[in-house]
């Protein structure tokens, strides 16, 4: 299908598919809408720091990756974005089932595209914030073939 006429959702769900960092994680997207994605993915025993824990670099992944796909639902299709810069607090250790980012567009200009993100702990039903991000998405042309 050709980006330029495919649905937002569509055209984001393809491109999640390609990740195969998120695939190693179990990742599922849950929800895209403009400005706005939900990521969640189990915490797997493969995915734990030393402590038992999750590890803060699935976090991160988690999170970047929302924030990104909120962004890339704010420009043209056929464009791509990637992380020029992100900061994040981590706020509460990573403990229970799975983990649920969130990221959001702030503000969406021609060049820089400022997201936020968060990322919450869930167990037993009951969810937990353990991480705060925010950074900066830039449009990119697609690599050669895509």
């Amino acid at each position: 299908m050709d980006t330029a006429t495919e649905p937002l959702e569509s055209r984001i769900r393809a491109s999640f598919a390609r990740q195969s960092m998120l695939a190693t994680l179990k990742a599922t997207l849950d929800e895209v809408t403009e400005g706005r994605c939900v990521i969640s993915a189990p915490l797997l025993p493969e995915t734990r720091q030393q402590h038992g824990a999750g590890h803060a670099g699935a976090t991160f992944t988690l999170v970047d990756t929302a924030a990104g796909y909120a962004a890339l639902t704010l420009i043209p299709p056929g464009t791509e974005v990637m992380t020029a810069e992100m900061k994040i607090n981590l706020l509460s250790p990573a403990i229970g089932d799975r983990l649920i980012a969130t990221g959001e567009v702030v503000r969406a200009g021609r060049r820089l595209i400022v997201v936020r993100g968060e990322v919450v702990a869930e167990e037993a039903g009951r969810t937990r914030t353990i991480a705060i991000v925010q950074g900066t998405m830039i449009p990119v042309d697609p690599p050669a073939g895509e």
